[in-house]
């Protein structure tokens, strides 16, 4: 076995432990090039049958249109069941304040869609695409992550995980709960493969992403010497300064927190080129939601963000 093979094998272990461990799971996808690799692993555990849970979007309102036609199209193809939620449900059920200023993420608002959608469907194991070389704090996390009743993560309770024995366990924070409100585990299949890895993999897989990730001419903001998409999102002024470039994302959010880097790169070839050459992670050169502080997506998990 090579190194694909390996991560590969690791990865369809892992969905099928959590297959044999939990009642109920589902599998969080963005439209991205990780949860596109994360079905398409998951496709591969259960062949010849589907996988045997459904496929949920969190959407922020906030998208890339090629991104949810990219969706709808791998739904499409693939006979996934599909739930999306919307945050701007959560913002009118809840009377929650949007977020504001020249780039109003609604990142931040993604946790609360998601906790009453875990609630709504009873959902004990969250399928996503972290990986460690992304950012520290998610470097911290097993791969099984165990998560409070409120969605909460601890980083101090975190469970051992030696010789790919994973301990799926879970119960009510207070055992006079409902089990709507009991503990769930967010799990991570790719969690030890690198960005190359997951590049490497798709050009081996022949895996389809959506046309953001290769260049493409667009229209940009550059702002603190980043390149963010012009969009209706963006409360755009006077002294903004636009330009035109070719770009292409290395990682797919919310449009008015992804920042684009120029490339000239059409083929996964090129990209991978690229990337090697790059020594600052994906979420490092083109997250601004990470960059509010040090531990930006270490608060933002503490309150239940994946």
């Amino acid at each position: 076995m090579n190194h694909l093979d390996q991560l590969e094998a690791e990865a369809i272990y892992i969905f099928r432990e959590v297959a044999g461990q939990f009642r109920r799971p589902v599998l969080l996808f963005s439209g991205g090039k990780d949860s596109t690799v994360l079905i398409h692993l998951a496709m591969k555990a259960f062949y010849p049958g589907k996988p045997p849970f459904p496929v949920m979007h969190i959407d922020t309102g906030h998208n890339f249109e090629e991104a949810l036609t990219f969706r709808d199209k791998l739904v499409a193809q693939t006979g996934l069941e599909l739930i999306v939620r919307k945050v701007a449900d959560t913002i009118k059920a809840k009377n929650l304040t949007d977020a504001t200023g020249k780039f109003p993420s609604r990142n931040a608002l993604q946790s609360y869609t998601l906790l009453d959608a875990i609630d709504e469907f009873s959902f004990d194991a969250c399928f996503g695409g972290g990986r460690r070389d992304e950012e520290k704090a998610r470097a911290k996390e097993r791969i099984f992550s165990i998560r409070a009743a409120d969605g909460s993560w601890k980083p101090y309770n975190q469970r051992p995980e030696l010789w790919n024995i994973y301990n799926g366990r879970i119960g009510s924070d207070d055992r006079a709960q409902a089990i709507a409100h009991t503990q769930n585990v967010r799990v991570f299949p790719i969690s030890n493969w690198s960005e190359l890895d997951v590049w490497r993999y798709i050009q081996r897989e022949g895996i389809a992403l959506p046309a953001l990730y290769f260049a493409h001419t667009r229209r940009c903001i550059r702002y603190e010497g980043r390149l963010i998409a012009v969009s209706d999102y963006l409360n755009i002024d006077e002294q903004d300064e636009l330009v035109t470039k070719k770009v292409r994302y290395r990682t797919v959010g919310d449009m008015t927190c992804t920042a684009a880097v120029e490339s000239e790169a059409i083929t996964i070839a090129e990209v991978i080129d690229e990337i090697s050459a790059s020594a600052i992670s994906e979420r490092g050169e083109t997250r601004i939601d990470d960059r509010c502080s040090d531990a930006a997506m270490e608060d933002r998990k503490l309150k239940g963000y994946f």
